[in-house]
């Protein structure tokens, strides 16, 4: 059995914490945004946009941002750029406000099947919890209504920090927050850039997590249901 080190970093310390990205690692947009999307613009007078170009549309437009601090009026572009030339007038003038408010719902989410296991698996082993995210104000009422926020100790948000990941400072601020010093954490997410290299910056371990089907690498898992046994096997080798 490979142990925790073996898909992080060499070091001898203990890992006492681990920290989650969101989007992506815990929870991903259901259906899907584009099926989202297309269902409020739907409701608003725009029937028949297909959520499968939707989606295309939002890839480009996202993979396009250089910087993006989850505010609200980014958003409102954001959206925007993604039906341009589908929709007269933009959504900012008809339905953002209420495509920004269903994102803030359950219903638009799905929690991975393996997160919850995973979760409780590391809380019976002692493991200190928290969350870090590039998200905006609507985050942690939505992680009580997904009933995830009971296994965090600390979640730290960007919107609040000002320093979105791969900036090394968020995660510092979450290290003090757990009281705890960064090499002995682990920040697991699904972005090698923001997630591994961010973390790793500021001094934490990191393991890039694959939900893609990818062959995981040694410094990659391909689902969280193998954290526990990796952190278990960490603490016996230390």
């Amino acid at each position: 059995m490979r142990h925790l080190a073996s898909i992080t970093r060499t070091g001898q310390v203990p890992i006492h914490a681990v920290s989650f990205d969101v989007g992506g690692t815990l929870i991903q947009p259901w259906p899907s945004v584009g099926h989202v999307y297309a269902e409020v613009a739907a409701g608003n007078g725009f029937p028949g946009i297909s959520p499968l170009v939707l989606n295309q549309r939002f890839g480009r437009a996202w993979r396009a941002i250089k910087r993006f601090n989850h505010r609200r009026s980014e958003w409102s572009r954001l959206v925007d750029d993604t039906f341009r030339g589908l929709v007269t007038p933009s959504p900012a003038k008809t339905f953002f406000p209420e495509l920004y408010e269903h994102f803030s719902k359950p219903e638009a989410w799905r929690v991975f099947d393996d997160v919850v296991p995973a979760l409780k698996g590391l809380q019976a082993q002692g493991t200190k919890l928290c969350v870090i995210s590039n998200w905006d104000e609507r985050l942690r009422p939505l992680l009580r209504l997904l009933r995830l926020d009971r296994f965090f100790e600390t979640v730290v948000v960007s919107c609040d920090r000002g320093h979105p990941k791969p900036s090394p400072l968020i995660f510092q601020e979450a290290a003090r927050s757990l009281r705890l010093p960064p090499e002995s954490i682990l920040h697991v997410g699904d972005s090698f850039a923001m997630d591994v290299r961010g973390a790793r910056a500021a001094g934490f371990s990191a393991v890039h997590l694959q939900r893609d089907g990818a062959k995981p690498g040694k410094q990659a898992i391909g689902s969280l249901a193998d954290l526990p046994r990796f952190l278990l096997a960490s603490h016996k080798h230390n």
